[in-house]
């Protein structure tokens, strides 16, 4: 379904982020992706939806005009409106979004769980069974935890034994969550609850005893707690082990920071029980230290380390020149995943007895950006390429790094690789633009991968024959060839008459690869849309080069990118700029909020959700112009905006894009008491 075309060079003309922030990840790299807003590292990929998925119902939405006194010669009249929350929107008599979803299936012991959306449920639900042709029964359900489904399972972690669930709470969309425990056998939640709980991932010791999480000191009395609309900084991340049935106040403080109180502190304990690992992240960069400490050899276990205020961690990486993530480890020989002299990065191999003594496992590749890899059946891993911004999976030697067979996925985006070394059996998530998604099941006892598909999600109605997928390369200002996935309906006329929406992200190590969204697939079904995915620079598509090359200093290319990539589909027929919409989140606002004051001649609507517009760089804030300082003709007037953000968002604060709202308010003012006493404009 996937057609490249390559642009003739001729065509050059033209902060922060729903940050990923570094916190612990489970015992094995399988569940990087799906503990994605909670892992130990920024993730080098993230499924675009999930940079909007903090507009729950009690966000609210905000319009602003930007700038044009009158931007409809006749009056809008709005009518009147009754809210249904029980409506179910059809299409031609189809209702798309109530579909079946389901993620990969993951083991504990001998029990299986997996998670499921019955089609409109707010939440998805964790669901086990003993065994994977069993009954499935319901874990844990949060949307009965509130009346609007406000409360998320953020992050959780199954004991080693399957007996207990650690999970964390949020609510109205906030990275602040509570952690509490339920009883696997008759789901009863234990007394256990751990507050002040943020960037946090949860790891059970091997003896299920108890789980290592991150947390901040609770407020002092009196102090203002952080609701969303501050700019207050957490500070002091610390590492604590909590015993199951104790007070919180009981926990074991692992470690902390004292002297640099911004870093952030997540660990996770080996699968084979023995390490408990440290990893300490000073921002969203793709570098970290790491320390380990052998758990297994404690005289009195974490408990006889109460009174020494920290567990005896070795430094193994104490500089943050680059990131190191353990993939598997053989008692002291640890394998890992490292940008260290490869942006594109690579799998290397020490033994913590020889900490001076490093070797190359899997070389950095010469295009392709190896981003993760996971052990598998006791010597085997498998490795995930991104290939101009799509996955490639292969089996590999863990030993020698030698490969051993390619796995025939089509082409879109890996989104779970599910399996622990001990197991000969794993689980692949799969999308696409045009797939739903597919839950692929691989047996690796033979030794050669047997591939068959486990669970298909399928969305009535929808026929993906009706659309085409294209890949194009579109030259930027500064000659660089920025990826750009098309998607539309097939056989379309490129004459200029086509809608287009076009989103970018363009930050933090961060790649956008195909997904499946049913908000898209209805406007390109039914509104004649075309949806256009620009991987710019900035993210980590091609590797921290990539990543680097949109960043600070050279955060002026992710908008050359964007805005050369609006040009392509304007020159090539697909749009004009009347009919152009962009859209971005969090950073991605930033880049919508910086394109539309640098080229507003170029959009005819922009979409900017949980904007980050208020920075000491790049800030759209500041850079608000008049449409008379663009041009004597008054012709470059600001699309019509929508600017959204949550009343809980306490990652990119509202403040944000209500500032960047204040500037039109005088503009609203004056522009209504112009039309009601017939003001014109006079040159």
């Amino acid at each position: 379904m996937l057609a490249e075309t390559r642009i003739p060079a001729m065509l050059s003309c033209a902060y922060h982020a729903r940050a990923i922030l570094p916190t612990a990840t489970a015992k094995s790299s399988r569940l990087f992706l799906r503990r994605l807003k909670h892992s130990t590292l920024p993730p080098k990929r993230i499924n675009v939806e999930h940079l909007n998925c903090k507009l729950h119902p009690r966000s609210f939405r905000l319009f602003s005009s930007m700038g044009s006194l009158s931007l409809f010669d006749e009056p809008l009249h709005y009518p009147s409106i009754r809210r249904d929350e029980s409506l179910v929107d059809t299409y031609h008599g189809v209702p798309f979004y109530d579909y079946p979803k389901y993620g990969a299936p993951f083991r504990e012991a001998d029990k299986y769980f997996y998670f499921h959306n019955s089609g409109l449920q707010p939440q998805k639900v964790l669901y086990m069974q003993d065994s994977l042709d069993g009954e499935a029964e319901v874990l844990l359900d949060p949307n009965g935890l509130s009346d609007d489904g406000t409360v998320a399972l953020s992050t959780y972690a199954v004991s080693e034994d399957a007996k207990y669930l650690a999970y964390a709470l949020s609510s109205s969309g906030s990275d602040w969550v509570t952690v509490k425990v339920m009883r696997i056998e008759d789901k009863k939640v234990e007394p256990d609850t751990l507050s002040w709980v943020k960037f946090s991932g949860i790891s059970w010791t091997n003896d299920s005893k108890g789980f290592f999480y991150s947390r901040y000191p609770a407020p002092k009395e009196g102090e203002n707690l952080d609701a969303g609309t501050e700019t207050n900084t957490n500070l002091d991340h610390q590492l604590y082990y909590h015993f199951l049935g104790t007070d919180q106040s009981e926990d074991i403080l692992c470690w902390e920071n004292p002297d640099n109180p911004q870093y952030t502190l997540g660990a996770s304990v080996t699968e084979d029980g023995k390490f408990v690992l440290l990893y300490i992240n000073e921002g969203c960069d793709p570098v970290n230290k790491f320390y380990y400490c052998d758990i297994s050899t404690l005289p009195g276990g974490i408990q006889g380390c109460k009174e020494k205020k920290c567990l005896p961690f070795i430094k193994l990486i104490d500089n943050f020149e680059a990131m190191y993530q353990a993939i598997a480890n053989d008692d002291t020989v640890f394998t890992f995943l490292t940008n260290k002299d490869a942006p594109k990065y690579k799998l290397v191999r020490v033994d913590l007895k020889e900490p001076n003594v490093w070797t190359e496992v899997i070389p950095q590749a010469e295009s392709d950006v190896l981003e993760s890899a996971v052990a598998v059946n006791g010597n085997q891993i498998i490795v995930s390429y991104l290939s101009d911004c799509k996955h490639d999976l292969q089996l590999r030697d863990l030993q020698s790094g030698s490969l051993l067979h390619h796995l025939p996925i089509s082409i879109g985006s890996v989104d779970d690789v599910s399996a622990r070394r001990k197991d000969s059996l794993l689980f692949i998530a799969f999308t696409s633009f045009l797939t739903p998604g597919v839950i692929y099941q691989c047996n690796l006892e033979s030794g050669v991968p047997d591939l068959k598909i486990f669970r298909e999600i399928v969305v009535p109605g929808f026929n993906q024959t009706e659309f085409h997928v294209s890949q194009v390369f579109v030259p930027s200002k500064d000659g660089t060839r920025i990826p750009m996935f098309i998607v539309a309906r097939k056989d379309i006329v490129l004459d200029g008459s086509h809608p287009c929406l076009l989103y970018g992200y363009g930050g933090f190590n961060i790649s956008l690869t195909p997904y499946f969204s049913v908000s898209r697939i209805v406007l390109m079904r039914h509104l004649g849309v075309a949806f256009c995915l620009a991987n710019i620079r900035g993210g980590g598509e091609y590797g921290e080069e990539w990543h680097k090359d949109g960043s600070l200093a050279k955060k002026q290319n992710c908008f050359d990118d964007f805005i050369s990539s609006a040009e392509y589909l304007v020159s090539s027929g697909y749009t004009q700029p009347r009919k152009l919409a962009i859209e971005g989140g969090s950073n991605g606002g930033l880049l919508v909020g910086a394109c539309i004051n640098q080229r507003p001649d170029l959009f005819g609507c922009a979409l900017a959700h949980v904007g980050v517009m208020d920075m000491l760089r790049y800030s759209p804030l500041h850079n608000v112009r008049r449409p008379w300082e663009y041009s004597t003709d008054n012709s470059h007037q600001y699309p019509p905006t929508l600017l959204l953000t949550a009343d809980h968002d306490d990652r990119v604060v509202p403040l944000h894009t209500l500032k960047l709202l204040a500037i039109d308010e005088w503009a609203d003012s004056y522009s209504f008491m112009a039309k009601v006493v017939g003001a014109t404009w006079i040159d």
